[in-house]
């Protein structure tokens, strides 16, 4: 890795904050890490499989470990852990409304693929604009 850095095709350091060791990173990378960092958060909400490999959640991420079965499911908050489903059980990672929870015990419990769908949707309306995609 220290060549590739050395030729500039890879950047080293300490990007994320909390995760440990060295970090190597693609130089435009760098810049979208900080544009992030400073986006107010939007409530954006995004589902993973538990079988997911980003499912970090008790390994890179604090928190209890997510099983990697197909049936686990972690629900993020913009880029947080809010809540998981294992075994067809909804455990909350943070304090929620009990209205909220609701929302999303029932977000998890649904059909992913729909979900999927929709945030794909929502993402790409987001992108091109309301005007624009009627």
């Amino acid at each position: 890795y220290h060549r590739l850095e050395a030729r500039g095709e890879i950047r080293c350091g300490r990007f994320v904050a909390g995760l440990s060791g060295e970090q190597f990173a693609q130089p435009d990378a760098v810049g979208l890490l900080r544009k992030v960092r400073k986006q107010a958060a939007a409530g954006a909400l995004v589902s993973i499989c538990g079988a997911d490999p980003v499912n970090l959640l008790g390994s890179v991420i604090p928190g209890a470990k997510v099983p990697a079965l197909t049936g686990s499911r972690i629900l993020f908050r913009d880029g947080v852990p809010i809540a998981t489903l294992i075994a067809r059980e909804v455990n909350f990672l943070e304090k929620l409304g009990p209205g909220e929870e609701w929302a999303m015990k029932k977000l998890l419990l649904r059909d992913h693929s729909n979900f999927a769908r929709q945030n794909i949707e929502d993402a790409q309306e987001s992108a091109i604009g309301p005007e624009e995609s009627a």
